[in-house]
C-alpha cells in the first residue's frame, strides 16, 4: 500500500467522521441501516478512510452521490481493483463514480494488501482475512451511511474480479450481496468444479461476467495464470449455470460477430440471472467505448461495449431476498 495514499485516507476519514453527526432517520425504507440520518457534507467527491480488520490497518474510499440525502437509503457497489493497483486506479479507469453510471449509488473502492486480493499465489493475505475485511467494511458502511441493505453489489477486474467470485462463493459473506459482476476475472479459488470450494448463499445468485477473447493475462481458455491455475471461462460459466439450476441459454452476436452476449434461464424461470459478455478481439482491460488506462496498458483502444453501464443496469435488476 502506498504510504501517501494511506495517510490521505486516514486524514480524509477523520474529516468525514468529524462532519458526520448522528441523528434520527425519518421516513427511510425498512431495510435501511443505522447510518441513515448522519450528515455528510463531502458529496460528489471521493473521500478516503481507514479501518482495522484482523489486526491490520486497511483502507478504502467512498464516493457519495452529489444529491446524497441522509434520509434516503442507497444501493452500495464495491469495486475491487486488479493486482499491483489500488482502488483509486480502478475508480479512474472504470469512471464508475461519474453520475451517468452511479447517480443513485454509493461507490466504494477497497484497497488490497500489497496491491492484491487473496486467492493468487502472490497474495499477501489469506482468503479468510480478506473476506473478513469485506464483512468489517460492510459493517462500517452500514453504520456511517444510509445503505439499502438489500442492494449491495460487487464488481472488479482481474485479480479483483476473481476475488468478487470468491465472495460470491462464500455463503456467509456472499449472502450479504444482491449480485456480482466480475470482469476479466482470475478465478484462482474456483477452479475445481461445481462444488470445489464454492458454496453460494442461495440459488439463483445473479452473476454477470465480461471477458476478452484475446486476453493474454487471464486466458479465456484457462490454464496457468500469473497467480495459479485458472479455469476456462466457458467451463467456469458452466459451473455457475449448474449452481443456479439453469436450464437453457441463448446467444446474441453483434458488431459483426465480435461481441457475444449469452444469457441463461435459471431456477424458477429466472431469465438473465446468469450472463456473459465475450469480446473476441479484446485483451486484458476494462471494456469501454472510451479510452482508458487499462486499454492503453495492453496497447488497445476503445471496445464495442461500455462495461460500467452494463454492470450498473444488471445490478439495478436485483435485490437480496
Amino acid at each position: 500500500m502506498h504510504p501517501l495514499y494511506y495517510i490521505a485516507g486516514v486524514i480524509a476519514a477523520s474529516i468525514t467522521s468529524a462532519l458526520a453527526a448522528p441523528a434520527a432517520a425519518v421516513g427511510v425504507e425498512a431495510r435501511a441501516t443505522a447510518g441513515c440520518g448522519k450528515v455528510h457534507l463531502l458529496r460528489g467527491v471521493t473521500t478516503y478512510h481507514g479501518l482495522t480488520s484482523s489486526g491490520r490497518d486497511r483502507t478504502y474510499s467512498v464516493h457519495l452521490p452529489s444529491s446524497y440525502d441522509k434520509s434516503k437509503s442507497y444501493p452500495v457497489v464495491l469495486g475491487f481493483h486488479g493486482s499491483s493497483s489500488i482502488g483509486l486506479f480502478f475508480e479512474v479507469d472504470t469512471k464508475m463514480s461519474e453520475s451517468r453510471f452511479s447517480a443513485n449509488k454509493i461507490m466504494v473502492y477497497p484497497d488490497g494488501v500489497g496491491g492484491a486480493w487473496a486467492g493468487a499465489n502472490y497474495s499477501q493475505v489469506s482468503v479468510g482475512e480478506d473476506l473478513q475485511f469485506v464483512t468489517d467494511l460492510l459493517t462500517e458502511l452500514r453504520g456511517e451511511y444510509c445503505v439499502d441493505d438489500s442492494r449491495i453489489y460487487a464488481t472488479g477486474i482481474s485479480n479483483g474480479g476473481g476475488f468478487v467470485n470468491t465472495i460470491a462463493c462464500s455463503s456467509a459473506v456472499g449472502g450479504q450481496f444482491a449480485a456480482f459482476a466480475p470482469a476479466s476475472g482470475a478465478y484462482y479459488t474456483d477452479n475445481s468444479g461445481v462444488t470445489g470450494g464454492c458454496s453460494p448463499a442461495r440459488s439463483s445468485l445473479p452473476v454477470l461476467e465480461i471477458h476478452g477473447g484475446s486476453d493474454a493475462s487471464v486466458f479465456y481458455g484457462g490454464g496457468e495464470g500469473e497467480g495459479g491455475i485458472e479455469p476456462a471461462v466457458p467451463t467456469w460459466l458452466g459451473w455457475w449455470a449448474e449452481r443456479n439450476a439453469c436450464t437453457s441459454s441463448k446467444v446474441e452476436d453483434s458488431f459483426n460477430g465480435d461481441v457475444h452476449h449469452i444469457t441463461w434461464t435459471c431456477a424458477n424461470g429466472a431469465e438473465g440471472v446468469l450472463q456473459h459478455w465475450k469480446i473476441d478481439d479484446m485483451g486484458h482491460c476494462w471494456a469501454s467505448t472510451e479510452i482508458n488506462f487499462s486499454q492503453l496498458s495492453v496497447l488497445e483502444g476503445p471496445t464495442h461495449i461500455q462495461a460500467s453501464q452494463i454492470i450498473m443496469d444488471f445490478f439495478d435488476q436485483y435485490t437480496k431476498p
